[in-house]
């Protein structure tokens, strides 16, 4: 009998030592049962305005299906957000046995946010109350602003009063509502300033909110302007909200030549065969110096034309040159009028004269003229005294 009272309590001990070991372990076993909640990226970086989509999976580690609850616990002041799957709003979800299941936190980021770490919690209770959480944070790089921004890369511009100066402007629309902006400019009078969007002109323009819409904007300036460096602001207006960007103007000066003579006349005489000089004058009526200006010409067929100087290396505003230009007529050329186009050019500018030349034939060709018709009736008065009386 004692014997066996002493197996029943060695029995009890390694019983009641099993139990210590097992105990502990079956509620670790519990906890790890049931819904967990996972997502690959638990901190991103954002900018004020960006729309979010995080994707999150809820794991089912049970042998049984579990209805999960879902629920934000934590969130930003003034954020809105939402948990999706499948296209609707979900506040709860089923998950298979040993399965996993996705859903997504969508949000936007604030216009108006301070630049800094933002925190979020996404909770999951299972079917038993089971618990499963899962913070995310948002990093925002940068402050936001709730306003319209007109930007361009390239402010300014140089060239002459005969260009035409294009620059390529944004438009931001960083608020929460679709706008129309009225485009218009506080440009000195005399300049043209054209607005396009997508190459048609424009003078307002519609920007869906927090997106941004490219501007071309042309600039030319008056005829007579001054060289010197001049300021055009361009403004984009939409009821309360606006912006202004300020483009830069640097005018080199005008580039204009005049090519005539000293009198204005242009046409003269020459005899067939012979050389004429006519005296070319060149004004610089600009306001930029002209640098290499070569003269070439346009003649009939087996005329000559020459210039001294051939090229006039400079010549200052408001100063004048003279050119002479040595025309040679053909030898074969009748009486008549003749063409001659003579041009000047720079890289910057270039003008051009139509210099009416009349061909004389010589005197002595004259002479000879009359000698043969006077041989020619000496010849006829011979022949009728002659057989005149026969």
């Amino acid at each position: 009998m004692q014997r066996h009272l002493q197996k029943i309590v060695v029995i009890l001990m390694l019983m009641g030592l099993m139990g210590g070991i097992l105990f502990p372990v079956l509620p670790a076993l519990a906890a790890t049962a049931g819904v967990q909640l996972f997502t690959e990226y638990s901190g991103i970086a954002v900018t004020p305005g960006q729309s979010i989509n995080y994707s999150i999976n809820i794991i089912n580690n049970s042998n049984s299906i579990q209805h999960a609850s879902l629920e934000i616990t934590e969130q930003p002041e003034g954020w809105e957000t939402s948990l999706t799957a499948g296209g609707w709003n979900i506040s709860r979800l089923s998950v298979r046995p040993q399965s996993e299941e996705s859903f997504t936190l969508q949000t936007e980021v604030p216009l108006q946010v301070e630049k800094g770490s933002y925190r979020f919690t996404i909770r999951a209770t299972d079917t038993a109350g089971r618990v499963s959480t899962l913070p995310i944070a948002i990093e925002v790089t940068e402050q936001g602003t709730f306003r319209t921004e007109l930007e361009t890369d390239q402010p300014n511009m140089q060239g002459n009063a005969d260009s035409s100066f294009n620059y390529r402007l944004t438009l931001r629309n960083r608020t929460a509502d679709e706008q129309l902006y009225a485009l218009s400019t506080d440009a000195p009078r005399g300049w043209n300033v054209d607005f396009e969007v997508s190459s048609q002109k424009v003078t307002s323009v519609k920007v869906e909110a927090n997106t941004a819409q490219e501007i071309n904007v042309t600039i030319a300036p008056p005829a007579e302007i001054e060289a010197g460096t001049y300021t055009i602001p361009v403004q984009a207006q939409a009821g309360s909200s606006s912006a202004e960007a300020e483009l830069e103007v640097n005018i080199t000066g005008t580039y204009r030549m005049e090519l005539s003579t000293p009198t204005g006349r242009l046409s003269t005489d020459i005899t067939a065969g012979k050389e004429k000089m006519v005296e070319l004058q060149l004004n610089n009526t600009g306001s930029s110096e002209l640098e290499d200006i070569k003269l070439s010409q346009s003649a009939p067929v087996d005329w000559e034309v020459k210039f001294e100087p051939q090229i006039i290396e400079s010549l200052l505003p408001g100063e004048s040159a003279t050119v002479n230009a040595r025309i040679k007529s053909s030898g074969k050329a009748i009486s008549g009028d003749y063409l001659v186009n003579i041009q000047a050019q720079t890289p910057e500018v270039s003008d051009s004269a139509d210099f009416r030349i009349t061909v004389k034939t010589s005197a002595l060709w004259g002479w000879i003229g009359v000698f043969i018709i006077a041989m020619v009736g000496a010849g006829i008065y011979y022949l009728f005294h002659k057989f005149g009386r026969q």
